[in-house]
């Protein structure tokens, strides 16, 4: 897919914002929070940086994502859906019986998912799999995994972030989604990660980190990332959970409970009145 400007980006990132809040509201249930803080990096991922064909979601060489935070499906859903991957029209199925837009992504029924997620601290250890049979099968393409900050409490990160740097996975890049609220309160008030950042450094990683909602700062780090040989690289991604919905903007009880059809509309309202490009 072709590069795009930046205003072009932006307004990328407010469709996908809505379109996120229009299918969550329909649903009844989900992870608003979660989602929002995630959807620019999606969008640089998506549009700017990845190699990609959403005629043929499984081409051979395309390069890959894996949501491993899978409850931020519905941002995912409605990134895919902008690419082209399926209709918009398909998004207000979300969570529905029998629509392939499940609460969590399904590999083997929805176009563009690489991973069925929704257990914590499984996706970078896929990831790592993913990076090292491209590198066996000496393919170019590259890898992305987004975790969450809380999920990073998850033992088997660690595990997975040591097999990372002993494999030389440098064509492995993940971000923490570093938004600092999990479902049941502040990350730090759970189990403390202190700096995160630092601890992926000590394990070997190149650590990089930026402003999450900053799009150049993201698709630059990911040029570095890809300028980076012999280490992967982890961005840790500074973000607002809720980001966009001025009610939902860093509050806990937006992190698995969709709005009513009030506030719906109070956040559509909000996102159709940003300013556009």
């Amino acid at each position: 897919m072709e590069k795009e400007s930046l205003d072009k980006l932006k307004e990328r990132a407010r469709r996908i914002r809505l379109q996120t809040v229009k299918s969550l509201g329909e649903a009844g249930s989900g992870h608003p929070g979660g989602s929002l803080s995630l959807v620019d990096i999606l969008t640089v991922l998506y549009f700017q940086v990845m190699h990609i064909d959403p005629k043929d979601p499984s081409w051979e060489d395309r390069d890959r994502f894996v949501l491993s935070k899978g409850h931020a499906a519905p941002a995912l859903y409605a990134t895919l859906a902008e690419a082209g991957f399926f209709p918009k029209e398909e998004l207000l199925t979300l969570r529905k019986l029998g629509s392939r837009l499940q609460g969590h992504p399904d590999r083997k029924r929805t176009p563009g998912v690489e991973m069925s997620t929704g257990s914590l601290g499984q996706g970078l250890s896929v990831a790592n799999g993913i990076a090292l049979a491209g590198k066996l099968d000496g393919k170019d393409y590259r890898v992305y995994v987004t975790l969450g900050d809380g999920e990073c409490e998850e033992g088997q990160v660690w595990e997975a972030a040591m097999t990372s740097v002993h494999r030389k996975l440098d064509n492995l890049t993940a971000f923490v989604d570093n938004n600092m609220l999990q479902i049941d309160g502040n990350v730090e008030d759970i189990k403390s990660l202190r700096n995160i950042g630092a601890r992926f450094q000590v394990f070997g990683w190149n650590v990089i980190e930026i402003d999450g909602h900053n799009m150049p700062e993201i698709a630059a780090a990911i040029e570095l990332a890809k300028a980076t040989k012999g280490k992967p690289t982890m961005i840790i991604a500074h973000t607002i959970k809720g980001k966009g919905v001025s009610y939902m903007e860093n509050a806990l009880d937006w992190h698995g409970a969709a709005p009513n059809a009030e506030l719906t509309q109070k956040a559509m309202g909000e996102l159709e009145g940003d300013v556009r490009g």
